[in-house]
């Protein structure tokens, strides 16, 4: 265990009143589960959550007088019994990931924390959590498994809310089939049980009236529904509403020719959002009929694919950007083949060169249940493009290989006459080896 917790985080963290800890110790404490909280002083829902989240630790933990650096402690308190065994619920340790960019505040907002946080200085640390979980917003608290390292929840905040005195703990995953289990609407009122979603794709559709990228998602959704359905693929769409009231959800819900979770259903809501740990909508995951995800990027898929040809839209190694999946370019880096030319056969081609390399990584990281630490693109001639250049200040050269980090502002070029399989795959490793020098976006 305390390997990969030294690999992950670190030698050393600091408690709230800047005590060093061994993180090895955590292993000898009998961590079962590490919830890693990303978050700012200068957030208010981060400030907000602090103190939620203290009275939670606190429960789990049993520090009925859990103070600053009580998570640091090595063991039971006097008279708990020094040989008996930790209830396995009180085996939680929280580190506070920040990204503060003023030591000051930042020791003023870790002093009062219970648990234990990053050095400040552990600015590159850090940041490889933050694309290592891909956390794209604030305040964020996701769950591991201290020993094997495999994310348990995404949503930690939703446990707090849901589950305040930790009596499912450890939250680990459920079968998709188990979290939907209940009955299912249709906007004509009729109601179906989730057992007639067996053996259908399924998508579950994370949207809500008030978020207008989301309606205009439904509109062309309804089109792909309706083309995947009369092409007699087995296919269904389960709304999951964040509407703000019955009323709203009932409004949006008569545009969807598919099945909702019932609004007043708000457990069932909510566990699919842990689930799969929603950060924000609208958001589509397509499931296979087993219930196993095959993409989390449905909504990038819809909007490429409008005849759904594709469809069920399994990941491609390689992808072509364009406007519709640029947002993943701040999901963590991504290597960036840009060729001068708007031929579809040169794109096809330099898709062809970089896709074992991509394929070879995203199989080592399944392998071990983890995300790929790199997206693949690449970039033809367009607007989109020469504004991406534009805003990364990259050269016009043609081939360029680059990797992009947007949330690090960093860059890391490639600039050579001819590059070839062998190149990218020296380069790709170098960069995950942590080899090369990056230069600033």
């Amino acid at each position: 265990m305390s390997g990969f917790l030294e690999e992950l985080l670190g030698e050393k963290l600091v408690t709230g009143g800047g005590e060093e800890v061994d993180v090895h110790s955590l292993g000898a404490r009998g961590i079962s589960l590490l919830g890693l909280y990303f978050g700012c002083s200068l957030s208010a829902p981060c400030a907000q959550l602090s103190g939620s989240l203290a009275a939670f630790y606190g429960r789990l933990r049993g520090d009925a007088a859990a103070g600053p650096g009580a998570g640091a402690g090595a063991g039971p308190g006097p008279g708990a019994g020094a040989a008996a065994e930790p209830e396995p619920r009180r085996r939680l340790e929280i580190v506070f990931v920040s990204s503060d960019q003023d030591q000051r505040q930042w020791q003023d907002f870790v002093r009062d924390m219970p648990w234990l946080a990053l050095p400040y200085k552990e600015k590159h640390r850090k940041l490889k959590l933050w694309n290592k979980y891909r956390i794209s917003n604030i305040p964020s608290l996701i769950f591991l498994d201290a020993t094997t390292g495999k994310v348990v929840c995404r949503n930690g905040l939703l446990v707090i809310r849901d589950d305040p005195e930790g009596l499912e703990f450890p939250w680990g995953p459920k079968p998709f089939r188990e979290v939907i289990a209940g009955p299912l609407l249709r906007n004509n009122g009729q109601s179906l049980e989730s057992s007639s979603l067996e053996g259908s794709h399924v998508g579950v559709y994370f949207s809500a009236h008030w978020c207008p990228p989301c309606r205009s998602l439904t509109r062309v959704l309804v089109e792909s529904y309706r083309k995947i359905k009369e092409a007699g693929q087995k296919f269904e769409i389960i709304f999951v509403s964040a509407d703000r009231s019955e009323d709203s959800f009932k409004q949006y819900f008569s545009e969807m020719p598919w099945l909702a979770v019932p609004y007043t259903d708000e457990a069932r809501r909510s566990r699919l959002n842990r689930l799969y740990g929603i950060q924000g909508i609208p958001t589509l995951i397509v499931l296979d009929p087993q219930g196993e995800v095959i993409t989390r990027q449905g909504r990038v898929e819809v909007l490429n694919d409008e005849d759904c040809r594709e469809f069920p839209w399994h990941p491609k190694p390689v992808l072509e950007l364009s406007d519709s999946n640029a947002v993943q370019l701040n999901e963590g880096p991504c290597l960036v083949l840009f060729v001068d030319s708007e031929d579809d056969g040169e794109s096809e081609a330099a898709k062809q060169l970089i896709q074992p390399i991509a394929e070879k990584i995203i199989a080592k990281y399944k392998a071990k249940e983890e995300e790929a630490p790199l997206l693949f693109f690449v970039a033809g001639e367009d607007d989109m493009t020469d504004s991406l250049r534009d805003y990364t200040n990259l050269p016009e050269a043609a081939p360029l290989l680059t990797i992009l980090d947007m949330s690090a502002r960093a860059k890391y070029v490639m600039d050579v006459e001819e590059i070839t399989p062998a190149i990218v795959e020296a380069f790709v490793n170098d960069f995950l080896a942590e080899k090369l020098k990056p230069e600033p976006i």
